[in-house]
């Protein structure tokens, strides 16, 4: 495959520059995407860029994705318009009794939603913020639990999007006969080190046993000192208008409780479709708080357009990371950095290797799935030419999915985890990004000692 070679680098260290010097992840994709399209059109970069914007929105993934949040900010929206999620929050927190609880509860809400990421992200965050509120929990820790349960929980659980998108790619592929793809992924769970470490450590450092670190340090001390929850600068970035008092003092935690049990319970029926699912549960909210008089059916209309409004800086983001993508594909990253690490391919340095590789290659192009229908092609053959186990390798490409989704401030699930969470994209990726780059580091050795 050709490429550019360390030149395909300059457009991700210019995204990571610019976020970090300004904290504006939208401009700061844009910044590098432009850079990239100069690198691959140097004689009409415009219309390269203009061209690339356009492939992006004609891309079918991110049709759906916009589909899928749009109405996600609908159905959240209208639970906390009426008091739903409020409700659900006073009655949960009748039986916690401290911060390391109201944390240890939020990760234990992520394990039961594990069928798809954007679902966890955006239901427990919209549940739970009101007791942790009370608890003084910084909105960054509130964002990094939430994500941590999200992707990584996604990925241990044989049913869920996560597991039939990655047995299907196996199958596609032939490294699994037509429905064996599913038990060729499970038995490459017990060797998704990353996925199995963040989600410890996230109840770890939630109910205290690990220290929070840097940033998240100062983000803590802030909200129980101050009682500031959300990030000094950043505007209340919920997903949320004013709460409708009348219907409040009517709304019951059942309110909330059914439309997010349809919503889990649609999607696992109707084949692990989040989009059908969300059209069901938006579609019974609506019903539910027409039928229960909690609002007007023109109130509710309008609060659901409203909930789409939430949702355009989050999409803006996912928009920019794909275009960074297209750039990307088009330097050939991902051929120049497996070119790269090939000789090192021995098969005990292998899984390691693979992991290490693809997370930079997950982080850089913030593609978690599309991505490794590119690199199983190439590191799958080369595992089986040296002999390496297939499913510890296997286990290694795709706990660097999940690192990727989970650390990569331009992914879709970190944005909607700092979204729902009410904090900013950057200041979420930044407090996560310590505990992230850990569990890596501990995933790394991990693979070095199996393999």
């Amino acid at each position: 495959m050709e490429h550019f070679g360390a030149v395909s680098l300059i457009p991700t260290a210019v995204v990571l520059a610019v976020a970090i010097a300004t904290r504006r992840p939208v401009e700061s994709l844009i910044a590098g995407a432009i850079v990239g399209f100069v690198i691959l059109a140097p004689s009409d970069p415009l219309t390269a860029f203009t061209d690339g914007m356009v492939a992006v929105m004609q891309n079918e993934t991110v049709g759906w994705i916009i589909l899928v949040c749009a109405l996600f900010g609908s159905l959240i929206t209208l639970l906390v318009r009426v008091g739903a999620a409020g409700r659900f929050g006073d009655a949960a927190s009748e039986h916690i009794r401290s911060r390391g609880g109201a944390l240890a509860v939020t990760w234990l809400l992520g394990l039961v939603v594990f069928i798809d990421d954007y679902l966890n992200v955006l239901a427990v965050s919209s549940s739970v913020k009101r007791f942790t509120d009370r608890h003084r929990v910084s909105r960054e820790m509130l964002a990094y639990v939430v994500d941590s349960t999200a992707a990584p929980v996604c990925i241990l659980v044989p049913i869920s999007t996560w597991a039939a998108f990655f047995a299907g790619l196996l199958e596609d592929t032939g490294w699994a006969e037509p429905g064996r793809g599913l038990a060729l992924y499970a038995d490459a769970i017990p060797y998704m080190l990353y996925a199995w470490i963040a989600v410890a450590m996230a109840v770890l450092v939630g109910i205290g046993l690990v220290p929070a670190l840097g940033p998240m340090r100062k983000a803590e001390r802030r909200a129980r000192e101050t009682g500031q929850v959300v990030p000094p600068g950043i505007e209340e970035a919920a997903l949320e208008g004013d709460i409708d008092a009348a219907a409040a003092e009517r709304a019951h935690p059942w309110h909330f409780v059914l439309p997010i049990v349809t919503l889990v319970a649609a999607t696992w029926l109707l084949d692990l479709d989040i989009l059908k699912g969300v059209v069901v549960a938006l579609c019974l909210t609506l019903a539910m708080v027409v039928g229960t008089r909690l609002l007007r059916v023109g109130a509710a209309l309008d609060t659901a357009m409203a909930g789409v409004l939430t949702m355009i800086v989050p999409l803006a983001t996912v928009f920019g990371g794909f275009l960074l993508k297209e750039v990307n594909d088009g330097l050939g990253l991902t051929a120049y950095l497996i070119e790269t690490v090939e000789p090192l391919m021995t098969p005990r340095l292998l899984p390691a290797v693979t992991f290490l590789t693809m997370s930079f290659v997950a982080f850089a192009t913030a593609s978690f799935w599309g991505i490794f229908a590119v690199a199983i092609p190439i590191v799958l053959p080369l595992a089986d030419s040296v002999g390496a186990e297939m499913p510890l390798v296997i286990g290694a490409l795709i706990s660097a999915s999940a690192f990727g989704s989970h650390a990569c401030f331009y992914g879709d699930s970190t944005v909607l985890a700092a979204r729902g969470a009410g904090c900013g994209v950057v200041e979420h990726a930044l407090t996560q990004l310590p505990y992230a780059l850990f569990a890596a580091a501990l995933a790394a050795g991990g693979f070095l000692v199996l393999a």
